[in-house]
């Protein structure tokens, strides 16, 4: 299994009304960068199978770069899951952080 592969299926576990950080996934996924994950989440084809809206920076703050329709996309999937976003568009993780 590729590295990217590894990562999309560590995201699809993700359930709705959590995130997980960039650092998370790559240690989940045994890679040596965050930005690894950003790479293979920029690239997903299919984001319903692969929710990369639940992925945030390792202080909750919402992705710059969201491919799938920028960060005011990704507050309002994240919101339609009962996910709170403050107006930093942060999340708080002690609250919203997946533990696999």
């Amino acid at each position: 299994m590729g590295t990217f592969q590894k990562i999309n299926d560590i995201v699809a576990k993700i359930p709705q009304g959590k995130v997980a950080t960039y650092g998370q996934i790559a240690k989940l996924a045994g890679v040596s960068s965050p930005k690894i994950v950003g790479f293979a989440l920029h690239v997903n084809k299919d984001p319903i199978a692969v929710p990369c809206h639940r992925v945030v920076n390792r202080f909750g703050h919402l992705a710059s770069g969201y491919a799938m329709g920028g960060k005011d996309k990704q507050k309002k999937r994240l919101e339609d899951e009962g996910v709170k976003i403050d107006s930093d568009n942060k999340v708080d993780l002690d609250k919203y952080l997946w533990v696999p």
